[in-house]
């Protein structure tokens, strides 16, 4: 989404600047999450069903009571992930209308984020893992305090 935004023009200096942060951030978060996933032999693409999130049978990652399947969907993805409908909106949208659709369905994105780690706080056991969600608990929601005074300017 970051990518999608930091190609268009006549979009907000201060959404821009968010859009290449919050780039920044998750880069290595991904990564280090993607590194866990090859140490504990799980797939980076792990199949899903409607009431299980993606990871949840990594080890000491029980998440089968209280998944995500019983969150209510965000988006048109759910949990935080946006559909196909939701990425062409934001890639044919220019200017301040990119930069309000960005700044809405990165929100969204984010609390989704905030909600399952907050859920690896809850359940985690493995402790890199759990630190990790508590600063993604940290920063995305300073993140999304950001995005709604923008939205709201």
């Amino acid at each position: 989404m970051s990518d999608m935004l930091l190609g268009k023009q006549g979009v907000n200096p201060a959404v821009v600047s968010l859009a290449e942060k919050i780039k920044g951030a998750q880069a290595p978060e991904i990564e280090k999450m993607q590194g866990w996933l090859q140490q504990w032999g799980v797939s980076s693409t792990p199949e899903t069903s409607s009431t299980d999130m993606p990871g949840h049978s990594m080890p000491g990652h029980d998440m089968s009571g209280g998944g995500m399947g019983e969150m209510p969907a965000m988006g048109g993805g759910g949990h935080g992930m946006m559909s196909e409908a939701d990425m062409a909106a934001l890639q044919n949208a220019s200017g301040a209308e990119a930069g309000r659709l960005f700044l809405e369905q990165m929100i969204e994105h984010h609390e989704g984020a905030v909600t399952m780690a907050q859920q690896e706080i809850d359940n985690g056991q493995a402790p890199e893992a759990v630190e990790m969600a508590r600063s993604i608990v940290s920063s995305q929601q300073a993140e999304i305090d950001e995005m709604r005074g923008l939205l709201n300017q």
